[in-house]
């Protein structure tokens, strides 16, 4: 049986085997509503652990659900959605946040996502992290793939939708960066645990001057606007890209320190770049010609060390603080298994997420500003181009990163676009995903460095 006590003192008591076949038929309408949600054809929803976290009305509920494609054929992904249920439907919840309501001896109970009520969110940050003693909660928009909740404007709750078993890699990464000291990362003070699987984690809330995304698009809007070079704009970017880079560059060395650094495997590297690629092939792009350019890093011979790294950097990855940035978010690229997101790569794979990010923070607010004027392309690549290079050269400024780098520039640079050509492809999924109307960025982007294929292969081979 399934109970949830009325704020009237009323018990109910509810039929497990109803329960489940209600809420089980109102999911997959909530679930294909949530960003964290990765979408599947002919989705199969299957509860697999119903838990009342807390009495009372409203009751705070937890599931774990686990979805398969393909009408249950498919590989299984598991999602964690906290629940609310009270008597009557919350209006102060948003409509994507409400699951529906099902049938109790009592009359109709309403179900919602918990953590999208203050109140039942607090509650669960009592439970995730019951030291703390938070007072308030308030709950941060606009993540694709967690939930994250402000605590008494002191820390932040970042809860895991879609759960691995085991460690989740945010947590694992940024409890061994602080272990060797590495301070530019939230190191986790508390960790909810369940069956030794990481489900949230609490970290100090960070006051900063923005994330690096929106202090980009300020900059760009201030060069759109005075229609000026960028280094005659206030808001120039380039010594926060220099900074930017140095950070980065820092990040690596403590990365390798902490989880050790291991001679580069080439064809481990075009293996997983090909299984990426077939994952996401979407007609759009030239598969065979990226495929043969991946396979060249297979005799590759000057391609540097292998560490743990990011695995998804980007500019709104990174906040800026009052002397330098504090980069977030270790879970690496949602849409490639955890597992792969744990193979050592290159740090360059990190770079080019930021270059690619410094190109599509550019073509962005161009769109945004109108495209077809000429003298705007020219300012977007003018600050695109300043950025990179200052960013690349911060990095460069880090003695210790070299030796974690092919030895020979041209090896570099040729390596980084081979990087920069596997993360557009991972975009033009995401926006296919997310955003259709912008996949034609990445597209470019795929087309431009096919058209440069000369300058991709890192590559002398190995005698």
């Amino acid at each position: 049986m399934v109970r949830i006590d009325r704020a009237d003192g009323v018990e109910l008591t509810i039929d497990a085997e109803t329960f489940s076949r209600e809420l089980v038929a109102l999911l997959p309408a909530f679930l294909a509503g949530q960003r964290w949600y990765s979408a599947v054809d002919e989705p199969r929803v299957e509860l697999r652990k119903v838990d009342t976290l807390a009495d009372g009305w409203p009751t705070l509920m937890w599931l774990l659900v686990e979805v398969r494609g393909d009408n249950g054929a498919g590989v299984p992904s598991w999602y964690q959605v906290p629940l609310g249920a009270t008597a009557e439907r919350p209006d102060h919840v948003a409509e994507s946040a409400v699951l529906g309501e099902i049938s109790s001896p009592r009359g109709p109970t309403h179900l919602f996502d918990a953590l999208a009520d203050d109140e039942l969110a607090l509650r669960f940050a009592h439970i995730v992290a019951p030291d703390l003693h938070p007072h308030s909660a308030r709950v941060q928009g606009g993540e694709q793939s967690n939930t994250s909740i402000v605590l008494d404007e002191r820390y932040i709750m970042k809860v895991f939708r879609r759960v691995q078993p085991g460690a989740n890699p945010d947590v694992e990464v940024t409890e061994a960066l602080g272990k060797v000291g590495f301070g530019a990362v939230p190191v986790p003070v508390a960790i909810w645990r369940r069956n030794q699987t990481d489900l949230a984690v609490v970290r100090r809330y960070e006051r900063s001057r923005g994330e690096g995304f929106e202090l980009a698009t300020d900059s760009l809007r201030e060069l759109f606007n005075r229609r000026r070079p960028p280094r005659d704009c206030k808001l120039d970017f380039a010594e926060d890209a220099r900074l930017l880079g140095q950070n980065v560059a820092h990040l690596h060395v403590a990365l390798a320190e902490a989880f050790g650094a291991e001679r580069a495997d080439g064809a481990a590297w075009a293996t997983d770049m090909a299984a990426q690629l077939h994952r996401v092939a979407s007609g759009k792009l030239d598969t065979e010609r990226i495929e043969k350019i991946y396979d060249r890093l297979r005799t590759a011979a000057d391609l540097g060390t292998a560490i743990r790294i990011h695995g998804d950097l980007h500019l709104a990855q990174v906040l800026r603080l009052q002397r330098s940035w504090m980069v977030l978010d270790f879970e690496g690229e949602p849409a490639r298994p955890v597992e792969e997101r744990r193979h050592p790569s290159s740090p360059l794979r990190d770079v080019a997420g930021m270059t690619r990010s410094f190109q599509y923070a550019a073509a962005m607010a161009l769109r945004a500003h109108g495209q077809a004027d000429h003298e705007l392309r020219v300012l977007a690549d003018a600050w695109t181009v300043r950025n990179v290079n200052t960013f690349l050269a911060g990095y460069a400024d880090v003695d210790a990163a070299h030796r974690l780098l092919p030895q020979s520039r041209p090896s570099r640079d040729a390596l980084l676009s081979v990087f920069e050509l596997d993360k557009a492809v991972y975009e033009v999924a995401y926006e296919l995903a997310h955003r259709p109307e912008l996949v034609d960025l990445p597209v470019q982007a795929v087309e431009r460095l096919l058209n440069g294929e000369d300058q991709l292969p890192a590559t002398e081979p190995e005698a």
